[in-house]
């Protein structure tokens, strides 16, 4: 009899929270993390989600990169939201499809709302970086009752004004290195070198164009020391890179990106918008100026010393601007 009741009194005390040792948990301390697929329209979409309170879906760049760039520079966020990080239809972990041709803005607009859906979510922020905000611009055109804020990082609602900004990022290379890049993508930048090889930039190519050409737009303040424009040249999804940015090289969009066209569209966006972007960004803050003068009420804010990854280049800026957003 009196084992039963030490026994029920043990149970008890770990009901009101003690451990075994007699200390307190405390699960404010722990965040809850999930992944998995959410099937939309054919393709396997990955999501993972980390933390807890309001959901604010994250959307990657490249396009062909995946949502990894994030991490661990966006998890502080997880204390006062719920994170949930997708990889796009043919990237990261999401699966690929057979016909490239279903890379499309479109079709991952339809991605991102089938996994709102699936993880009944209701109302979102959604925060997309670089070739994300594209994204979430044309999310919030079609779903815009779905939103609670927008956040648009580093990114572009016109591909003319872009590869206009990345022609201007090119001239100022070094003559010999921009005589050099010339002359590469006018032999072709596929099917050179081994077969292994033959579907993504020479690795001349990739170490001008996304180290001599981007770099400086890319970080200011907090140069990433892992950077290294071949592992950028080797983890890109390229049947999506392909399709989207197309075949021509770095510095120009001819892929079906060509469509994005939504400078006229903006003053559709009614729901509360965000709009940060780096003093040295790769994607012109004069663009990012141009969508908070037509977007009614919009954000901007420019951060100093950054380039496209603000949130490597001015984390603890970055994140309070952000996390200050989507709390009101």
């Amino acid at each position: 009899m009196q084992t039963r009741l030490l026994i029920r009194l043990f149970v008890l005390v770990c009901a009101a929270g003690l451990t075994c040792s007699g200390q307190t948990s405390d699960s404010r301390n722990l965040f809850p993390m999930q992944d998995g697929f959410v099937d939309s329209h054919g393709a396997l979409i990955y999501y993972q989600s980390v933390g807890r309170g309001a959901p604010l879906m994250i959307v990657h760049g490249g396009p062909g990169a995946s949502h990894d760039y994030f991490l661990p520079y966006l998890l502080p966020l997880m204390r006062s939201n719920r994170l949930v990080f997708i990889d796009e239809r043919g990237s990261g972990k999401s699966s690929k499809l057979e016909d490239a041709s279903q890379y499309t803005v479109a079709n991952m607009v339809e991605d991102i709302e089938a996994v709102r859906q699936a993880l009944g979510l209701g109302k979102i922020s959604l925060l997309g970086h670089s070739f994300g905000g594209v994204l979430a611009q044309a999310y919030a055109f079609k779903y815009q009752k779905n939103l609670s804020h927008v956040i648009l990082g580093s990114t572009f609602a016109s591909t003319r004004e872009l590869n206009q900004a990345l022609a201007r990022m090119k001239a100022e290379m070094d003559p010999k290195e921009r005589d050099r890049v010339n002359a590469l993508e006018a032999a072709g930048l596929y099917g050179k070198g081994e077969i292994w090889e033959r579907g993504r930039y020479p690795e001349e190519y990739a170490k001008l164009a996304w180290g001599k050409g981007y770099f400086p737009y890319i970080y200011q303040n907090h140069p990433d020391p892992n950077y290294d424009p071949l592992s950028s040249n080797t983890g890109t999804a390229w049947d999506v890179y392909r399709e989207m940015w197309g075949s021509d090289g770095e510095f120009i969009i001819d892929g079906n990106l060509k469509e994005v066209e939504y400078v006229s569209r903006l003053s559709e966006i009614k729901v509360p918008t965000l709009i940060v972007v780096g003093e040295h960004d790769e994607s012109d803050p004069r663009m990012s100026k141009e969508m908070h003068e037509k977007i009614a009420g919009s954000q901007l804010v420019i951060l100093p010393n950054s380039g496209h990854m603000t949130f490597v280049d001015q984390p603890e800026q970055f994140l309070k601007v952000v996390r200050d957003f989507v709390a009101h």
